[in-house]
């Protein structure tokens, strides 16, 4: 199973990274769509090849062609959106706030999943990217939905694991050359 051959991999040094690894994923009280779907986008997010590569296959495998394509989307759209929403909010000129974004993002509106489970993920992408502004809309949209604060909590801590998990191994593999 590659969760195991990726908690394995990581270093004495992050044990706690490891067990929150196989906690965050193993002991998820999500149910299996919204669990794989944001370990998919929060690998794609993480930038790391080596939790891409070992966290995808078994997110393939537990999600619908629909899901997995729609996490993939997430993932994608958030990667565009963080950016913007996270500059135009940074930047001191609110000017730029009422400036039309004039970027695709029609997948949101029909994602192909559930609405609740893409907001999920698109959340998780957020708290990896840092988008304060994206956080909050789509934790008001979970919200809204009646998604629970327990479950916005469990995806915001699935995304800060495989995060750390990334960065820590990937700086691993270049110290270890």
């Amino acid at each position: 199973m590659a969760l195991d051959e990726l908690k394995a991999a990581v270093p004495d040094f992050a044990k706690d990274l490891r067990l929150n690894l196989g906690s965050v994923i193993g002991n998820s009280d999500l149910p299996e769509q919204q669990l794989w779907g944001t370990v998919l986008v929060c690998a794609i997010a993480s930038r790391s090849p080596i939790v891409l590569r070992e966290l995808e296959p078994e997110a393939r495998s537990r999600l619908t062609p629909e899901a997995y394509r729609a996490a993939k989307s997430a993932a994608a759209v958030m990667a565009m959106n963080n950016v913007f929403y996270r500059t135009r909010h940074l930047l001191s000129d609110p000017e730029y706030g009422h400036l039309r974004a004039g970027l695709r993002m029609n997948v949101i509106g029909n994602p192909g999943v559930e609405k609740a489970d893409f907001e999920l993920w698109s959340l998780a992408v957020s708290a990896i990217n840092g988008c304060g502004q994206c956080l909050d809309s789509h934790e008001q949209v979970l919200r809204k939905a009646g998604v629970d604060r327990e479950t916005v909590q469990e995806a915001v801590r699935i995304a800060a694991v495989i995060q750390a998990v990334g960065t820590t191994l990937d700086a691993e593999s270049v110290l270890a050359d």
